[in-house]
């Protein structure tokens, strides 16, 4: 079974795990995920590969605790063992030479938004990368995106690090100077992600999002992370996670999402107390 080679805290509840899967580091492109079991009695949850090395053979994954499997995973230790571990899954980014690129990452989306950012990098693309978390704390990967960048903007919500605001406030600004870009990739939350796509495909720059719906088996079977896209059903595991972000649904994406919300605050409560041994 994959092997946790490597656990480094990244931030509040960001963790970052190198595991050894060989086969999966050999083949992975990027914008790829895989699909994650803890423990015998966990859930498989989808989780991109963040980086990964095919002559050392390892992967790694950066994730944010945000519910029970998640908590699960983050008490695993360096030496421990993964159950399941399924992939490479989903459409790799689609990378070309397209000129000038803007990378936008939000929060944990700068994780995924990393390898994408280094191949189109890789491909000659001359790179403008902002981005953005609610604190200077929060800040991901930020050494890492800014060695790949032409250009780099940090911004932070509460203006603790680079500049105030979101990151579509720094989109705006960079179009308001007279930037062009032929290109732009967004990841995010799903609301940072609407506004922010809002503006550049309103400016005319083919704009692609990573989506993050509910998913469970990562094989198109079960249907949870289906998304409306140019007003046709798609599956985000199999179809994605990559889209045309001037042709999504936002409206029925974000409600699906909110769907859950209830159901995965208790799951989490019900697992602390559990694991504290105090009543709910």
């Amino acid at each position: 079974m994959p092997k946790i080679i490597k656990k480094e805290s990244l931030s509040e509840l960001v963790y970052r795990y190198r595991i050894d899967a060989p086969r999966i580091a050999k083949m992975r492109k990027a914008g790829q995920f895989v699909i994650v079991r803890a423990t015998t009695d966990g859930e498989r949850i989808p989780l991109t590969i963040a980086n990964a090395n095919a002559a050392e053979g390892w992967i790694e994954l950066i994730f944010q605790v945000a519910g029970k499997s998640t908590k699960i995973l983050s008490i695993l230790m360096v030496g421990n063992e993964i159950i399941d571990l399924a992939g490479p899954l989903g459409r790799p980014t689609h990378i070309e030479r397209f000129g000038r690129c803007l990378c936008i990452g939000g929060g944990v989306g700068v994780a995924p938004l990393y390898p994408i950012t280094h191949a189109l990098k890789a491909a000659g693309n001359e790179i403008t990368t902002i981005i953005g978390a609610r604190s200077s704390n929060l800040l991901l990967l930020e050494h890492e995106m800014k060695e790949l960048s032409d250009r780099f903007i940090v911004c932070t919500d509460d203006g603790s690090r680079g500049v105030k605001g979101f990151a579509a406030d720094s989109v705006k600004t960079l179009l308001a100077e007279g930037e062009k870009f032929d290109f732009s990739v967004i990841i995010g939350p799903a609301m940072m992600m609407r506004v922010t796509a809002g503006i550049t495909v309103a400016a005319g720059i083919k704009t692609t999002v990573s989506l993050n719906p509910i998913m469970i088996d990562g094989t198109g079977m079960c249907g949870g992370c289906r998304v409306t896209v140019g007003g046709e059903t798609r599956f985000a595991c199999v179809d994605g996670p990559e889209f045309d972000a001037a042709k999504i649904d936002w409206d029925g994406m974000i409600k699906r999402l909110n769907g859950y919300r209830s159901f995965e605050r208790t799951s989490l409560e019900k697992h602390n107390c559990i694991v504290t041994g105090r009543p709910a």
